[in-house]
């Protein structure tokens, strides 16, 4: 079995990830959420504690991303570009493109690209401007899983730290 490890950042220890606590309009809709990066990871803990005055923690996980990929309906964007853009746009504006996946990876739409993502939105952006503007930035990497028996065989938890 080849496994990766992957990190959860927020404010809880999460030893048993339930899918459906999400929120429904984010980049990859309602999931789990993780990341390859750590340092990413210790990024949305320090915003989320912050936030709500609490202390961060680093939740890390085994991933048999291997075993998702062969066995779910997954969707693996490799860049910042149209497609990626439509997606996260649609499912920011609650069309749930999301539903159609049962795993889905690729860039965070964060602070470096929502402005242009926000500009494209509210139509003050032509969609090769926006692009352009995409095309500057290498995407950090996020990793949604929406359902939770791929959760349940797939994700092991390996431990919290504080930050």
């Amino acid at each position: 079995m080849s496994e990766i490890i992957v990190y959860h950042g927020g404010t809880e220890i999460i030893e048993n990830p339930i899918c459906r606590f999400g929120r429904k309009n984010l980049d990859f809709g309602q999931g789990f959420y993780v990341t390859d990066l750590r340092e990413q990871a210790i990024k949305w803990a320090e915003n989320m504690a912050h936030n709500r005055n609490l202390s961060a923690v680093i939740n890390r996980y085994r991933l048999n991303r291997e075993a998702i990929v062969k066995e779910a309906r997954c969707k693996i964007f490799e860049a910042y570009d149209e497609q990626w853009l439509e997606f996260i746009v649609a499912n920011r504006s609650g069309l749930n493109f999301a539903d159609n996946y049962d795993y889905i990876e690729g860039g965070v739409a964060n602070d470096r690209v929502i402005d242009t993502i926000n500009l494209y939105i509210a139509g003050l952006m032509e969609l090769g401007t926006a692009l352009r503007e995409l095309s500057k930035h290498r995407p950090n990497n996020q990793m949604c899983i929406l359902k939770q028996d791929l959760i349940d065989k797939y994700l092991l938890y390996d431990g919290t730290e504080r930050i």
